[in-house]
């Protein structure tokens, strides 16, 4: 282990054709806009520039679209990608694909629901995923990407979704980003993990 501990650096995908930052898209395969490319290309410059991160050890993402692209661009493209299935995002059932307001209206009941227990582990989404299930699939991804790269080797990058990544923190240091479109968030690990740097942002107003 090197004297300072490698570090994790996480990235939530940037914005989608599908606009993400008002829509809930969960397993919905959906790919980035152009504003979200060009906010993967400013974590990136930042992670490099800002933090010092310049050689990869491995590279992680989602299987979904929008996390694989961003993890290509934050990295690029010759660095070799490994794919995590538990990293996709939780399955938001009959809400995929919406916005709040439409799920007032489509969903009134389950809307009221969801607002009163979204963060309770026992709560699933209308015909989607429980709390508790998208938590333990997103801990067995943490594990099984825990055996592919550990923390005495070079610096390693995850883009994921805003739920995993907020999974993942909360598992390994105790905390709870926001995790917005595009940010970056680093932990490190020195025999434990810390929360180092937890959503940063702004990179993003760079030109």
């Amino acid at each position: 282990m090197t004297s300072r501990g490698a570090r994790l650096i996480l990235v939530r995908h940037g914005e989608t054709e599908g606009e993400s930052s008002i829509r809930y898209h969960g397993r919905t395969d959906v790919a980035l806009s152009e504003l979200g490319r060009a906010q993967m290309r400013l974590a990136g410059r930042a992670i490099e520039t800002r933090h010092g991160i310049k050689n990869l050890g491995r590279v992680f993402s989602s299987p979904l679209a929008r996390a694989s692209e961003g993890a290509r661009i934050v990295a690029g493209d010759s660095a070799p990608l490994v794919s995590i299935d538990e990293f996709a995002e939780v399955h938001f059932g009959l809400f995929e694909g919406l916005t709040a307001d439409e799920i007032r209206e489509r969903y009134p009941d389950e809307f009221a629901r969801w607002n009163a227990d979204r963060l309770a582990p026992t709560y699933t989404y209308p015909e989607g995923e429980s709390r508790t299930d998208f938590t333990n699939r997103v801990e067995r991804g943490l594990d099984r990407m825990l055996t592919l790269w550990t923390p005495r080797d070079r610096d390693a990058l995850l883009v994921a979704h805003r739920g995993v990544i907020r999974a993942i923190v909360r598992k390994l240091t105790g905390r709870e980003p926001i995790v917005e479109l595009g940010s970056i968030h680093i932990l490190r690990f020195d025999g434990i993990w810390h929360a180092e740097m937890i959503d940063l942002v702004d990179h993003l107003s760079d030109s």
